[in-house]
């Protein structure tokens, strides 16, 4: 049969015109969320991740999934290969020219070796004293630990978590609260009445009371405030007391040694010291269930990463006072 050359070059036409369509439809960011966030909310609920940074970290190593690495590889978060990887291997241009990436047999297991990725290696260990919806601690904590090299990482992180409204998704019922704030669910009842919560949210996330320091972070009478499990604190600067600490906050300094578990009347804190001005828990409210002992770590150090009392934690782990910890121990602490 012949075939015109003009009737070639015509579907030669179609054709490069149709795969160049093609070539520009990118996934957005609605979508990628929209596809993934079902996974990253069941790995906050068993790791303690916050779901918020699991998509923002896949949104930006991956590029919503547009990138050569999600596309070829399913690499959806930027993880070499490291030592006793034995999965499958690609080779792709980073920091360096060919570096080893490793390859998955979907997305969903991408997804898995993310969260087993950042629960199992020890650097990362810190991450997990936060809570799961501390998303601006997380992606602070993930660019100290070194999960990038990008300077700006954790303001990358916090700026796409932001812009979508993906802290949503670290609150109970999360999915619901997302999926209705963007008009993805159809019944009008359910969108109308949930308005109210949704706007809620993002005036409390947003709202900051001047008279008022009890805040995340904020900034009151020269010192920054910030919380962890629900209890906040401050860091000493150099030459700092609890007398002064105490005058400032209109707490006695009795109380804040009290509040830090110190039982030497005379004690003061050190620079960059710790300092909570409130009452530690009994309990962590976090995910997380233990923490990794390190070198000459004892129960009031524990305590104090993680706003737990210092008897609380030797009531659960059956340990004397002052007991020192061997390192790797594992300690409960909820």
């Amino acid at each position: 049969m012949n075939i015109s050359r003009k009737a070639i070059l015509l579907t030669g036409i179609l054709l490069g015109f149709a795969l160049g369509l093609r070539a520009q439809v990118r996934q957005t960011r609605e979508e990628y969320v929209d596809r993934y966030m079902h996974i990253a909310v069941a790995h906050m609920e068993r790791y303690g991740i916050p779901a918020s940074i699991t998509l923002a970290q896949g949104i930006l190593e991956s590029d919503c999934g547009n990138s050569l690495l999600a596309m070829k590889s399913n690499n959806h978060f930027g993880i070499k290969c490291k030592t006793g990887w034995k999965g499958e291997r690609v080779y792709h241009d980073d920091d360096a020219k060919g570096e080893c990436f490793r390859a998955y047999p979907s997305v969903e297991a991408s997804y898995e070796d993310h969260a087993e990725f950042l629960d199992s290696q020890p650097r990362y260990d810190s991450l997990f004293a936060y809570a799961s919806d501390d998303y601006k601690s997380w992606a602070r904590g993930l660019k100290a630990a070194g999960y990038a090299t990008a300077p700006d990482y954790a303001q990358r992180l916090i700026r796409i978590i932001e812009e979508s409204q993906l802290y949503l998704l670290d609150r109970p019922d999360g999915e619901r609260l997302y999926a209705t704030r963007f008009g993805l669910e159809r019944n009008p009842e359910e969108w109308f009445s949930s308005q109210s919560s949704v706007e809620e949210v993002a005036r409390t996330e947003a709202a900051v009371d001047p008279d008022n320091y009890r805040v995340t972070i904020n900034a009151h009478e020269g010192y920054n405030v910030y919380m962890t499990n629900g209890v906040h604190y401050v860091t000493a600067k150099e030459n700092d007391t609890f007398e002064n600490i105490g005058r400032k906050f209109r707490i006695s300094a009795r109380n804040l040694r009290r509040f830090n578990d110190l039982k030497d009347k005379k004690a003061q804190p050190m620079t960059g010291e710790v300092v909570y001005i409130e009452r530690k828990k009994k309990r962590w409210e976090g995910n997380a269930q233990h923490h990794i002992c390190r070198p000459g770590e004892t129960a009031y150090a524990v305590g104090q990463s993680y706003a737990i009392r210092t008897r609380s934690i030797e009531r659960l782990n059956g340990l004397k006072p002052g007991e020192e910890l061997e390192a790797g121990r594992r300690l409960r602490i909820k």
